[in-house]
């Protein structure tokens, strides 16, 4: 393992770090371990479309069947209202 000292971090920076690590319940010391593992291991980013592909693989192949629709209707005139 290596020591790394950061010189000269913004205050905002730290605050930032403070709060991230408050809400996930870690130390500064372990976010900053979490956020540089996420950054330089990240996982494969999957768009939503993948995600739902994934989630209903089991079920197999399917076509979605057209549906017959009716074409807009106008909309209704209501008039004008003088003030």
């Amino acid at each position: 393992m290596s020591d790394i000292t950061i010189h000269q971090l913004e205050p905002s920076l730290t605050i930032c770090l403070e709060q991230r690590a408050a809400q996930h319940g870690h130390t500064i010391e372990a976010e900053i371990k979490a956020i540089l593992h996420s950054v330089l291991n990240p996982k494969p980013q999957n768009n939503l479309s993948t995600a739902i592909d994934q989630r209903f693989a089991h079920l197999g192949d399917f076509d979605i069947p057209k549906t017959t629709r009716e074409p807009i209707r106008n909309a209704p005139d209501v008039g004008t209202t003088e003030v």
